[in-house]
């Protein structure tokens, strides 16, 4: 990523392509997975935002091969974050470069505390996601 792109924030990580392959509802993302091509690879992630939810979510298919959901805002810039190539990390957008895992923990950079993670699970073809 660009230094200027860092310097603004900007993200990596799309929206997926396919707008309609989730709904939020009950504290609950539901994805369809069949139209959310993005996550079909290990490594892959898209973001949600807006349309009813609460936070932004950063929705990845890791690279140990699980789906994660992760607070997609950066616990020391409030910027969002986006995974890192072929590791088993994020990262926040900024010049900063606060690092964590995918339970959220601090990694390395100078943030201070843990992403907040959202527990997930698979159901016919779904992805849920609960918003506690």
């Amino acid at each position: 990523m660009g230094l200027l792109k860092r310097i603004f924030g900007i993200c990596d990580t799309r929206l997926p392509a396919d707008s309609g392959c989730w709904k939020f509802s009950d504290s609950t993302v539901e994805i369809d997975l069949s139209r959310a091509s993005e996550l079909e690879k290990s490594g892959s992630a898209i973001r949600l935002e807006e349309n009813g939810l609460p936070e932004r979510i950063l929705v990845l298919h890791g690279n140990d091969g699980s789906f994660h959901a992760i607070k997609n805002r950066c616990t020391h810039m409030w910027r969002r974050i986006d995974s890192v190539a072929g590791e088993s990390l994020i990262r926040c957008c900024s010049v900063s470069k606060s690092t964590f895992d995918y339970k959220g923990d601090v990694v390395s950079g100078p943030a201070k505390n843990p992403l907040k993670v959202f527990p997930v699970k698979t159901e016919d073809g779904k992805l849920m996601i609960l918003l506690e």
